[in-house]
């Protein structure tokens, strides 16, 4: 019987789970509720016509042809800040700059300092470029907060598991319960059910090929309140 170290290296190879690259965009994109295009300007860059020429905006996050599960926690956190006063990439690549100079950190979206000063500056930096008032500030930084609460760090204190939301609002962010895990070494980092690993598409496409909710339940041993979190994990709208 091989071991559990054995088995990661003939599935990832000389990859870490973590940075195994596997999600195109649009399956990312179907994972965290965002829309495919936002985040393929996030990884990707843009550029827009700026009167003679054409402006490039660097990538927010730095990825290659396939995210990686770290691309998808860094995407998770940008979601969240959304929420009420939108994201402008300029503007977020310029405050995480700014917070990378001053404390040395590459990517700091990954880092448990996002949660400590070099995590404040970067959002007091990016208040500042986007105008925010301070209550806006505020309600930024709160979100964030929220939204790492739901980000599980592994042992070398980088993210290793999350527990996505189907609505990226403060409250569910707070209190929705933590029925639906994307864990890199489980399932190929498909979205599962936390009470039984059970994948949430497998839950959803039973239903849509006409099975009932509570047969499908009392097969896998669910509750309805899974059964209702796998239909809002691939259902929510970005």
């Amino acid at each position: 019987m091989i071991s559990r170290e054995e088995s990661f290296r003939l599935i990832y190879g000389d990859f870490i789970p973590e940075e195994k690259p596997r999600y195109s965009i649009a399956r990312a994109a179907h994972y965290l509720h965002i829309s495919p295009s936002t985040l393929r300007s996030w990884v990707r860059g843009r550029t827009y016509p700026k009167g003679d020429g054409i402006e490039n905006w660097p990538p927010v996050i730095k990825a290659g042809r396939l995210l990686t599960f770290n691309n998808l926690t860094e995407a998770y956190v940008l979601r969240a800040l959304r929420v009420d006063h939108g994201i402008k990439m300029a503007r977020v690549r310029e405050a995480l700059d700014y917070a990378e100079k001053r404390f040395g950190i590459p990517r700091l979206l990954l880092s448990e300092e996002l949660q400590a000063v070099p995590g404040h500056v970067f959002l007091e930096r990016f208040g500042q470029l986007v105008n925010l008032s301070l209550s806006g500030q505020f309600a930024a930084k709160q979100l964030l907060e929220a939204v790492l609460k739901r980000v599980e760090r592994n042992k070398t204190g980088l993210p290793g598991r999350m527990f996505p939301v189907a609505s990226y609002d403060l409250q569910a962010l707070k209190f929705a319960p933590q029925r639906v895990l994307i864990d890199p070494a489980v399932s190929f980092g498909r979205p599962v059910l936390v009470s039984t690993g059970v994948r949430t598409s497998v839950v959803v496409g039973r239903i849509d090929a006409g099975e009932k909710p509570d047969e499908i339940a009392e097969d896998y041993g669910l509750e309805p309140e899974d059964i209702d979190a796998a239909i809002a994990q691939e259902r929510a709208a970005a």
